[in-house]
């Protein structure tokens, strides 16, 4: 992989783009034995040889898409969330404001990833699974440690309200995307969006928090 990953990175970062998105929205929308290589050459005018120049088949492509995603959610991601915020809400406030921010740059790279873990593609050898599975520890714990659990009710079960606040806040999140599809986000004017995703925290506070001074 590091052998194809120099050599890749030698070519021009426009084609190498044109590359990367061309394959990742190909393998999101069908899979990894649907995808094709006819299709993702064509979206990403290139020559089929081009592609099987810097990638010797499919399967070397598609790991390298996802040792490229890992990268990126790491990067672009997780590492921008405030892990100093001792409230739970706050940070998830945060934390979905960065995915937006990261998803507007790269959707399918997001795309892409959610079809890996939804699907449990069997094209990925062991060292990148455990990739995935290191990054999803290091996610949960970017969202849940030094979590300040006194802000929380004393008759609540935090395990579960940690739950029903992540279901809600993602629902939310996922909702959000499927209205903005397909519309250039770096171009919108997201606060009102935000503003009412924020008036959804303020009730769910309401419904898990103690009072404020109480």
């Amino acid at each position: 992989m590091k052998l194809i990953t120099e050599k890749f990175e030698k070519l021009g970062r426009p084609k190498q783009v044109r590359i990367i998105h061309a394959a990742l929205k190909e393998f999101a929308a069908k899979g990894f034995e649907q995808a094709s290589t006819n299709q993702i050459v064509k979206h990403a005018q290139i020559g089929k040889g081009m592609l099987f120049y810097y990638f010797t088949n499919k399967q070397e492509l598609y790991q390298y898409l996802a040792d490229y995603s890992l990268d990126l959610i790491m990067n672009e991601y997780l590492q921008h969330i405030d892990q100093t915020q001792p409230d739970f809400i706050e940070r998830m406030k945060q934390a979905v404001r960065v995915k937006m921010s990261a998803f507007t740059e790269n959707p399918y790279v997001f795309n892409f990833l959610g079809t890996i873990l939804l699907a449990k593609e069997t094209h990925l050898p062991q060292k990148l699974e455990r990739r995935i599975q290191e990054l999803q520890e290091i996610g949960n714990k970017i969202i849940y440690d030094g979590i300040d659990l006194t802000f929380f009710r004393d008759d609540v079960d935090v395990d579960k309200a940690f739950q029903l606040l992540r279901w809600s806040i993602e629902g939310y999140q996922n909702e959000l995307i499927t209205q903005l599809s397909g519309k250039k986000l770096s171009e919108m004017d997201m606060e009102p969006y935000w503003e009412e995703f924020y008036d959804y925290l303020d009730v769910l506070k309401t419904s898990f928090y103690k009072k404020q001074g109480g």
